[in-house]
């Protein structure tokens, strides 16, 4: 998953934050969705990684899901999803979606639904 995360990035588009991300779901059928994150001049119009490959699932008729693979490339550490997303994980992931958060070093946390809705998305995090 990696390797494709490290391809996908690649498309994200950050001229104001310059922080790419890139994020797959894998539904419980075994379909992957990917997105990456869209800002805007416009902030309130940018739309995170996360969101953007649950739409796609939704989009595609996926309701089930089984994990979720984000890759941040702030190579210093691990970012975790902003609260936004994780309203939208409360709307279409149940208790069981396990979250695999890296960055392109290849450093990786596995994390349950419960551990990701602890986690935090600061401005210390930007780069």
């Amino acid at each position: 998953m990696r390797e494709k995360l490290l391809s996908l990035i690649k498309n994200s588009y950050a001229p104001y934050s310059n922080m790419h991300f890139a994020c797959i779901v894998e539904t419980e059928s075994g379909n992957l969705y990917s997105g990456v994150n869209v800002e805007n001049a416009s902030f309130g119009g940018t739309i995170c990684a996360e969101r953007n490959a649950i739409n796609n699932a939704i989009s595609n008729g996926e309701r089930k899901f089984k994990a979720l693979y984000l890759m941040g490339d702030n190579e210093d550490k691990l970012c975790y999803p902003c609260d936004i997303c994780k309203q939208t994980f409360l709307e279409f992931f149940d208790s069981n979606v396990i979250f695999n958060i890296m960055n392109t070093k290849g450093e990786m946390k596995v994390l349950t639904f419960e551990e990701v809705l602890n986690t935090h998305f600061v401005k210390e995090d930007l780069k």
